[in-house]
């Protein structure tokens, strides 16, 4: 089989693809033709190791996992012994945030992991835009009560966390103000956002509005540049880990000093949150946002253009088409 391969850290240059061996699915694990995947700032990450630490997960020296890829959307073609609730031409669809190997046409995943049935109102490329950048979505999301009704002010809300931040706080009925670019201020008001800003003509944080919770979904502002917008009792919380760590930092120490404070949204539990994203799917109420579609060859053009920082919801991967030929 095709599959991207990565044999140091560095920049997309380092990606090549090869012919490599097809996986053999283990007990209690299932085989997946991979039909789509993403290129995300996971992913970006993972290739550069960086932040420094990640190399503890991802391997010290060189990559542990040779080929890239944290999600997929396809069916699965066998299934090892031990394995209950999946068959033979399920669609399914995944994630796992230290990599799966799924920049290629065949990946194994046990069955324990974060793989879910794909909802039956989307493709597989709609199917995988819904994957990384909403997971983390929802686990900002649920580090919080929302009340409805809520102010809730979204940074980077045309990103793939941001669009699938504005999407799920429709759930709890919130009044979203979303941030982004002009060329994506109709596309986050059609997602859901009452209001928008457009950051490349209006600073967000000198804004009159307060609000209960601003959501920084690129990690580009800072936890003292949003507190004065913050009510009383407000909470900010950050995608990233912020300059020297400070968002860690101050998730420590403002649950006791001051009345607005600082949540860390570590991610935990996929496998539920795709269950919660699969549910509003097939209601209707959340839809995939793609930028770009590139072929696998294409894969480190894709990984140059995440890195920009440019991107519009998501960067997905075909693969299931190879120099024109079906596989």
């Amino acid at each position: 089989m095709q599959a991207v391969v990565q044999t140091q850290y560095g920049s997309p240059s380092v990606l090549t693809i090869k012919e490599v061996a097809k996986p053999i699915p283990k007990d209690g694990e299932v085989l997946i033709r991979v039909y789509a995947t993403t290129v995300n700032r996971t992913d970006c990450a993972i290739m550069r190791a960086k932040p420094f630490f990640m190399r503890f997960f991802t391997g010290l020296l060189k990559p542990k996992k040779s080929t890239p890829g944290t999600d997929f959307a396809g069916k699965i073609e066998a299934i090892g012994k031990n394995v209950r609730g999946f068959r033979v031409g399920d669609n399914v669809f995944g994630f796992n945030d230290m990599g799966l190997q799924t920049h290629a046409q065949y990946t194994t995943i046990s069955i324990d992991k974060a793989i879910v049935k794909m909802p039956s109102n989307m493709t597989h490329q709609e199917a995988v835009a819904c994957v990384e950048g909403a997971h983390y979505a929802y686990n900002i999301i649920k580090k919080v009560k929302i009340n409805p009704r809520q102010k809730i002010l979204v940074n980077g809300a045309s990103g793939a966390i941001g669009s699938a931040t504005v999407q799920l706080l429709k759930h709890y009925n919130a009044n979203v103000t979303a941030v982004c670019g002009t060329q994506n201020l109709k596309l986050v008001k059609e997602l859901g956002a009452e209001q928008v800003i457009d950051y490349t003509k209006t600073d967000f944080t000198k804004t009159d509005q307060k609000f209960d919770f601003v959501f920084d979904t690129v990690g580009k502002s800072a936890f003292g540049k949003c507190k004065p917008i913050l009510n009383p009792g407000g909470v900010y919380i950050s995608s990233e880990l912020g300059k020297m760590a400070q968002n860690v930092f101050f998730a420590l120490i403002t649950p006791v000093i001051g009345s607005k404070k600082v949540i860390f949204p570590v991610p935990q539990d996929i496998k539920g949150s795709l269950e919660f994203i699969k549910a509003r799917i097939e209601e209707g109420n959340f839809k995939a946002v793609i930028d770009r579609i590139y072929p696998l060859q294409q894969v480190p053009d894709a990984f140059t253009y995440v890195e920009t920082g440019q991107k519009t919801g998501n960067v997905v991967i075909e693969v299931d088409v190879i120099n024109g030929a079906e596989l």
